[in-house]
Order: C-alpha cells, then sequence, then structure tokens
C-alpha cells in the first residue's frame, strides 16, 4: 500500500517562489537601498550649497568666521541625519515586504496542498489565521524538523525585526534584545562596551544593514530550497492541538451536511 502524500512542492513552484524573491531583492537594493550610497558626499555637498546661499550675509567686521562655516556644518550634519534615517527606514520596509511575502507564499502553499486531502473552511482559515511558531510547530508535526535548521534564527529574527518595525514596543521588542541584540543600535556603545546600553534601546534604535537584509534574503531562498519535495503520511507525528481542532470542526460540519 503506498503512502499518503500529505504536501507535495512541484519544482517549477519551487523555482518560481526562488527566482521571483530573487529577483525582487535584487531590484529592491538596486533600484531603492543603491540611492544612498553616496549620502556623505551629498552630506559635504549640502554644506558646500548653504555656503554659498549665505555668502553674501557673512560680514568678516562682524561675524566670527568660527560661526559661519558652524552654520555649514550644522547644514550637512542635518542632510547626513535625514538621509541615514531614510535609508534606514528603506531597508526596513524592504526586509517587511520579503518577510511578509515569504508568509503569504508559505501559508498559500500549505493551505492548497492540504486541501487536496482535506476538504473544509476552518483548517483553511486556521492556517492563514496561526501565528509564526503555530506554523514551525505543524511544519515539524509534518517531519520536518525545521526549528533545527542553522538558518532557523535568521527567520525568527526577520519575523522579529518586522514585528518592532510594525508595532514598536511590545513583547518582540522585549524578545529581540534578549536573542538578537545585533539588530538594535546601542545608543551608548561608545560607553562602556558593547551592548552597554541595550537595555534601553527601543523600537527606535531597530537597524538592519545591508549585509544582514542580504542574509535575511539567502535565509528565505534556502528555505524554499529545503522545503521536502513530499511530505508523507508516514512521517506525521501528532498534529499540534489548533490544528488537530479545525480539522473536527470540519468534519462535524461535514456530518451535519449530510444528516440534513
Amino acid at each position: 500500500m503506498s503512502d499518503k502524500i500529505l504536501l507535495y512542492m512541484w519544482k517549477s513552484h519551487r523555482q518560481t517562489l526562488i527566482s521571483t524573491h530573487g529577483f525582487y531583492v535584487e531590484q529592491a537594493k538596486l533600484r531603492l537601498v543603491s540611492q544612498f550610497e553616496n549620502i556623505e558626499a551629498e552630506a559635504d555637498q549640502a554644506a558646500a550649497d548653504w555656503l554659498k546661499r549665505n555668502n553674501d550675509q557673512f560680514d568678516p567686521e562682524r561675524d566670527e568666521l568660527g560661526d559661519f562655516y558652524e552654520g555649514a556644518s550644522d547644514a550637512s550634519i542635518e542632510v547626513y541625519s535625514l538621509l541615514s534615517d531614510m535609508r534606514d527606514q528603506t531597508i526596513l520596509n524592504v526586509v517587511a515586504w520579503m518577510f511578509h511575502e515569504w508568509d503569504k507564499q508559505l501559508r498559500d502553499w500549505l493551505a492548497r496542498e492540504i486541501r487536496r486531502w482535506h476538504s473544509g473552511a476552518a483548517v483553511a482559515e486556521k492556517v492563514w489565521s496561526a501565528d509564526f511558531a503555530q506554523i514551525v510547530e505543524l511544519l515539524e508535526s509534518f517531519g520536518w524538523p525545521i526549528s533545527r535548521d542553522k538558518s532557523f534564527s535568521y527567520l525568527d529574527a526577520c519575523r522579529l525585526v518586522v514585528n518592532v518595525y510594525k508595532h514598536g514596543k511590545g513583547k518582540s521588542l522585549e524578545e529581540l534584545k534578549q536573542k538578537y541584540p545585533e539588530y538594535l543600535q546601542d545608543p551608548f556603545s561608545g560607553v562602556g562596551g558593547p551592548l552597554f546600553g541595550i537595555a534601553q534601546c527601543d523600537h527606535t534604535h531597530l537597524r538592519v544593514s545591508k549585509e544582514q537584509l542580504q542574509v535575511f534574503s539567502d535565509t528565505i531562498i534556502g528555505f524554499w530550497r529545503a522545503v521536502p519535495e513530499h511530505t508523507f503520511y508516514s512521517q506525521c507525528k501528532d498534529v499540534p492541538g489548533w490544528f488537530e481542532k479545525a480539522l473536527l470542526k470540519d468534519r462535524s460540519s461535514q456530518q451535519q451536511r449530510t444528516i440534513k
């Protein structure tokens, strides 16, 4: 007797997921993130522009030359600060898009595959409403120990980064501090050594570098490559309680319709 297939990752679908993700991330880096590669030069230009605009207002008999150049320095610092913040927000937006797209694609694939051997709305609805930990729990009950993979921590970190970016202060921020403080810019990093002030960090200190963005992207591609082509019924252990409850709800609804 052949083993029942619970989940099937078609080769063409896997390749589409990988190639689409890679294309969008590369285009985001090229069209968005790359625009901030020369912010130092732009800040210097802001100082030069300030001097040019205010040159006629300088009176050497009344004004201090140092104060005049300080005004130019302030203009440079302001532009650099604004562009740095815009760069950081742009990268965080790319990370948020990347994670949410992966999350939707995973749930869509799971719901469609489950629909091949189970009919009913409750299970599909629960797959879409379950939180990250529940989805991981479901995958592991199907015989894929995803949380044991060394790259899983990057998926988990990406989730927390996106939650902090979206919601600000809260449980995800505290969890990020404890597990992945490297995504928070320590406001006191120059005083007392690294992580001296990590407890004082909040959502405004959230930062993702271009290198960390690439790691997140590589992790998502690695995830799709690692999805087993076939997940068999014989591999399935006890499913999570939330999933079993949804299965029973659908079966109960089907029985009631049959009786009627």
